[in-house]
């Protein structure tokens, strides 16, 4: 059966179980969002998605409020607009700043564009009263505003651009299940903490990143990839580019988009559309990416000549040093003797030619793949 409501004027079709936002959203509606993750339970605790439902005393939070049929639901009047915008001049009223780098993670302009969209205009008098996180003396980070440093080598956490929004606190615990990190007192106090407010690293966390890439404000950032934004003036650098790609630690096939800034990978973000991941990483896909451009990487094959030292060679020349030596392995010590690991970062059809090349180029099922370990 379909069900049907209406939306700023025209009737649309949803499925039962969708909410108010899922439905404007696939009619291309635009209602902000700060709280929000497609990939997490609603939480309805920003408020910027409330939207006006004909025959309920107040506006209702569109991302908690399932779809009935028969609503009237209007979700931009000029009340609710108002609404919006004076709810983001207190957000960005109590934070350091909103223009963040794109490199602190995915999310992390969030904020900035809900600002530029309304128009707002910072009115620190709204948050006169509020004490910094600074002041607070609880907060662990590592940058201005804050007092303790985290040594951790992937996340930076400054709290001073917190809004509490909670993101990083359910995608851990919803998507990770690993609850590294809460909430931490009450109102003004409120603040993302570790058990016992410690260190990241004594933790349940596994530095996945998945906090840094949903958090709106950059409050959470990945710290390799800053090391690449300048301090100070203006950058005069090429523009970030982005190549969609498949991560190459295993055989999930988690896509990933390659941050490059003149020709040098600065950083990694999840496709938050991929199939295999739909946006998480582990700790290798999200920061292991210094291998591409280290020096001591090898780019010519290698090969031990008589005085015992490695030495440059060709391709040609490696190969046929390779399949020498295994031919000589089996004339000496038998089928047994040989052994394959095939690598999960390979295609399948790699791994398929690895276990034909063992199997029915030396007579052995003595093949396996490290995506197992």
């Amino acid at each position: 059966m379909v069900h049907k409501l209406t939306i700023d004027g025209k009737e649309v079709a949803f499925s039962e179980g969708e909410t108010l936002l899922e439905v404007a959203q696939r009619h291309h509606k635009e209602i902000p969002t700060l709280c929000y993750d497609t990939r997490l339970e609603p939480f309805g605790g920003c408020r910027l998605c409330i939207v006006e439902l004909e025959g309920a005393r107040n506006p209702v939070a569109s991302c908690t409020t399932q779809a009935a049929p028969g609503m009237v639901v209007r979700t931009a009047t000029e009340e609710i607009e108002a609404y919006r915008k004076t709810l983001i001049e207190m957000v960005i009223s109590e934070n350091r700043e909103v223009d963040v780098h794109p490199l602190r993670g995915y999310a992390s302009g969030e904020l900035a564009k809900l600002r530029d969209r309304y128009a707002v205009t910072p009115k620190r008098e709204l948050a006169r009263d509020r004490p910094s996180r600074s002041e607070l003396g609880k907060i662990t980070g590592a940058t201005s505003g804050t007092s303790k440093s985290d040594d951790n080598p992937f996340i930076l956490r400054d709290y001073e651009l917190c809004i509490s929004c909670y993101r990083c606190v359910r995608v851990c615990a919803e998507q990770e299940g690993d609850h590294a990190i809460t909430v931490m007192n009450r109102g003004f106090h409120t603040q993302i903490a570790t058990e016992f407010d410690g260190l990241l690293k004594d933790s349940a966390c596994t530095f996945c990143g998945q906090c840094i890439q949903t958090c709106p404000t950059g409050a959470l950032a990945d710290k390799k990839a800053m090391r690449a934004v300048p301090v100070g003036a203006v950058s005069n650098r090429a523009p970030l580019e982005k190549t969609r790609t498949i991560c190459p630690y295993c055989g999930v096939g988690c896509s990933v988009d390659i941050l490059t800034q003149d020709e040098k990978i600065v950083g990694v973000h999840p496709a938050m559309d991929g199939p295999a991941n739909q946006g998480a990483l582990c700790v290798k896909g999200q920061f292991a990416y210094d291998f591409v451009q280290h020096p001591d990487r090898l780019k010519t094959p290698l090969v031990r000549e008589e005085d015992g030292e490695l030495h440059e060679a060709t391709w040609e020349d490696a190969l046929d040093r390779a399949a020498e030596g295994f031919r000589k392995t089996h004339a000496a010590h038998g089928r047994h003797s040989i052994y394959g690991i095939a690598s999960g970062r390979a295609p399948s059809e790699a791994a398929y030619l690895m276990q034909k090349f063992i199997r029915a180029g030396f007579g052995t099922n003595y093949i396996d793949n490290c995506s197992r370990a």
